[in-house]
């Protein structure tokens, strides 16, 4: 088992600013602190071997753990053939992900078999954490929510608040300045006419219409009929005043 740097000691001993304040034991909430010691990390790996050492320095160590017992005997603290003969405070390492995540869980042994689970630290990256409790995690997810609930009816009553009744006059003003103030959008314009003509060229053409059965006369609107008159005067040619006045008369004596 590796022996922590000096410079790590003296800070962990001069985090309260008395030395012997180390040697208390810690508080039972401590979720909104973090502990990261960059010089320890520097000099030593961080693996399942070393954990507990870089975690006894943090101010979520209980000194007075079996865990300490053994590390004064030169034993290693997170052997469990000997801490399961003991009873009372102990440390044990749960879960492992070498060397990003570490979970070490606080516990109160009363027999070999019998282990009351007390607090939950995870070592994430190099730096201490305590988990939070599983009531602590609902009562802040029911209170988010009822506050976004909360949210949302004040929203809606405000809105609600501004709608009433009005006269047909009012509605017809209304209605009239909107469509005043409702403008041609050039730019929109020329979106739907690419997107239009986007399309156009991604379908296939159109096939050409059957031929009609044979003795069939299409039925004639009146705007071909006037087509066809008007067809048919600009066809015929002109009289010449002139000329085409039929035969000519003789003067009688």
């Amino acid at each position: 088992m590796a022996t922590p740097p000096l410079g790590a000691m003296q800070m962990n001993a001069s985090f309260d600013g008395n030395p012997m304040a180390a040697a208390a034991p810690p508080a039972t909430d401590m979720t909104g602190i973090c502990f990261r010691d960059q010089l320890w990390l520097n000099s030593y790996p961080l693996d399942r071997n070393l954990v507990f050492d870089y975690f006894a320095l943090s101010p979520f160590y209980d000194y007075t753990c079996n865990n300490e017992q053994l590390r004064l005997r030169s034993i290693h603290p997170l052997d469990m053939s000997h801490l399961s003969k003991m009873t009372g405070i102990e440390y044990a390492l749960s879960e492992v992900l070498e060397p990003n995540l570490f979970v070490m869980r606080k516990q109160r042994r009363d027999s070999p078999d019998k282990v009351t689970h007390m607090l939950t630290y995870y070592v994430l990256d190099g730096s201490i954490y305590q988990a939070p409790q599983l009531s602590s995690v609902f009562a802040a997810r029911i209170g988010r929510a009822l506050y976004y609930i909360s949210k949302a009816f004040t929203t809606a009553a405000s809105k609600l608040e501004k709608i009433g009744y009005v006269d047909g006059e009012d509605e017809s003003s209304a209605s009239d300045s909107k469509v005043t103030k409702e403008t041609i959008d050039i730019k929109e314009v020329k979106r739907i006419d690419h997107i239009l003509a986007a399309l156009q060229r991604r379908l296939p053409p159109a096939p050409p219409p059957p031929p009609f059965p044979e003795g069939y006369t299409p039925p004639t609107t009146e705007a071909e009929k006037g087509a066809e008159t008007q067809q048919a005067a600009e066809s015929v040619p002109p009289i010449d005043p002139i000329i085409d006045q039929g035969p000519a008369k003789r003067m009688k004596f």
